[in-house]
């Protein structure tokens, strides 16, 4: 076995950012194959189909592909790390189910606020238990103002779409539904804890990200299949292309996160990726924007102050960056 090397985070962070940039990329291409299909559940399988796809012939073709494709079972055997780890994917699956129920009653600013606060509490426990592979890691005062203020900056980043999405429930009728996507935001963290730690057993996050894809699978073709026990088939899948993209954008972020992990550690990794995921939403709003998209001053200002957050969050308390900052015995 062969572990990944570690990354410096000057390396690892723009990374994690540019992981992040696929993300509303797939949320644009299954919110729309949802739509076309008109069954979230039939485009959230279709898409982790593509993704179990791509990630099967990638493990067959490349050589480093086949050799963490030989390392699982033996890994899985000796009990190198826990079995529950193989779950890791429904983690995955369950924040889809997540966007297909939520989004219509919440608005897609106040469910992404809902996760990104969902995964930044729990990057913090998660780095503070040691479950990832880069080990324990300090509850630092820095670490807290950098996670309170990344909350804060993605509110101020999607108000303006606040207005624009939801049901238009009350606070009591709205609370329910908040709670899912809470807890996928918050069991995220644990998905690229456990990813990260399979990672360095299997020595590659090639078979980590295939094993993610094979157990989301598992868990959204059950659900389809009940679906359409009770409620039958929704519309035949479309011809054009670009609607099977959003399960290999999946294999990108899945793939890196388990990779960065180790060197930078949950709780960066996941803010990371939630840069990406604003600068990638803004991108997209700018080069092609989808109906009731907003690109107000609040939502630049708010992603940039979401990147200095981030920064602040990398560095350790007192002395600065230059410093490495030493994990917790």
């Amino acid at each position: 076995m062969t572990s990944p090397s570690r990354l410096p985070v000057l390396a690892g962070l723009p990374l994690a950012v540019g992981s992040g940039l696929a993300i509303p990329v797939q949320g644009r291409i299954n919110g729309a194959l949802g739509a076309r299909l008109g069954d979230g559940i039939a485009a959230a399988a279709v898409s982790f189909s593509t993704g179990l796809l791509v990630m099967i012939l990638v493990s067959l073709l490349l050589p480093r592909g086949r050799a963490g494709l030989a390392s699982i079972l033996p890994a899985v055997r000796s009990r190198a790390f826990p079995r529950i780890y193989l779950l890791a994917g429904a983690i995955g699956a369950l924040f889809v189910f997540a966007q297909s129920f939520t989004v219509g009653i919440l608005g897609v600013a106040l469910f992404t606020v809902a996760t990104v606060t969902g995964q930044t509490v729990s990057g913090l426990l998660v780095d503070r238990l040691g479950i990832g592979p880069a080990g324990k890691k300090s509850v630092t005062g820095i670490r807290i103002i950098g996670c309170l203020l990344t909350i804060a900056a993605v509110a101020w980043a999607v108000s303006p779409r606040f207005s624009s999405g939801g049901s238009g429930e009350g606070p009591a009728g709205l609370l329910l539904p908040l709670l899912l996507p809470v807890a996928a935001g918050f069991l995220m963290s644990f998905q690229q804890a456990m990813n990260g730690t399979a990672t360095v057993h299997y020595g590659t996050p090639i078979a980590a990200t295939l094993v993610n894809f094979v157990a989301g699978c598992i868990v959204l073709w059950a659900a389809l299949a009940i679906k359409l026990a009770v409620a039958g088939p929704g519309n035949p899948l479309p011809a054009e292309w670009w609607y099977y993209l959003g399960g290999p954008m999946g294999c990108v972020f899945i793939g890196l996160g388990a990779l960065l992990v180790r060197s930078l550690g949950v709780l960066v990794t996941g803010l990371g990726m939630i840069a990406g995921q604003l600068l990638g939403s803004l991108a997209l709003d700018l080069a092609l924007p989808a109906p009731g998209s907003v690109v107000a001053p609040a939502t630049v200002l708010g992603t940039l102050l979401t990147l200095g957050a981030i920064v602040l969050a990398t560095l350790p308390w007192p002395r600065g960056a230059l410093r490495r900052q030493r994990p917790v015995r």
